[in-house]
């Protein structure tokens, strides 16, 4: 099954992410107007400055269209884009900045452990990035740094600290596909069922 993952394309590194998806032989585009989400399986939310990217969103009219997508379809968010899901769809609070101004931005080694899968090290580079505070119930910490969450899954939303899309270990990336081809296996399922009920 294939799947199309549009990558938000106001500010930020979105073209990493699209760079990455490409590489993965995952179909990906910029999405930059609210009608592009009707084209998309899931959706990337960059890194960047999260105040610019939400007034960008603001001023698009994306903030509706937004809200209806992440409703019932995947989304990953990476560095100010997990800000962005920290006020929508994770039950996380953050911390703009949580790691300190630029000249302490850093790379890393992290521990990450996907579900039913050994504990393996991630590069993490960490560029004014927020700090997750504290998790709600449903979310699955992944990774930490420190003992310090930093990659955390609720459902099909996947959010990152850092920016995986900067290295060159695909991992995280190829995580988020498989959360996408999940989501659509059920939802085909879902319809034949409905099919079959009303049928």
């Amino acid at each position: 099954m294939k799947c199309v993952i549009g990558v938000l394309a106001l500010q930020g590194g979105f073209t990493k992410h699209i760079e990455m998806l490409q590489r993965l032989g995952v179909a990906t585009f910029e999405v930059r107007q609210p009608q592009d989400l009707e084209r998309c399986d899931a959706l990337v939310i960059p890194g960047g400055e999260s105040t610019t990217i939400q007034k960008q969103i603001t001023f698009t009219d994306f903030e509706e269209p937004l809200k209806e997508f992440m409703a019932a379809k995947p989304v990953f968010g990476t560095c100010a884009g997990l800000i962005l899901m920290a006020q929508n769809c994770l039950d996380i609070t953050v911390k703009r900045n949580g790691y300190g101004r630029q000249i302490e931005s850093c790379r890393c080694s992290l521990d990450i452990k996907f579900p039913s899968r050994r504990k393996r090290k991630y590069p993490g580079i960490f560029i004014r990035a927020p700090r997750i505070q504290s998790v709600g119930e449903d979310v699955n910490v992944l990774g930490e740094m420190n003992g310090e969450p930093v990659l955390v899954q609720q459902g099909c939303f996947l959010g990152a600290t850092f920016h995986p899309e900067l290295t060159d270990d695909s991992g995280i990336h190829e995580y988020f596909c498989k959360i996408v081809l999940k989501n659509l296996t059920a939802k085909k399922q879902r319809h034949k069922d409905a099919k079959k009920e009303f049928a």
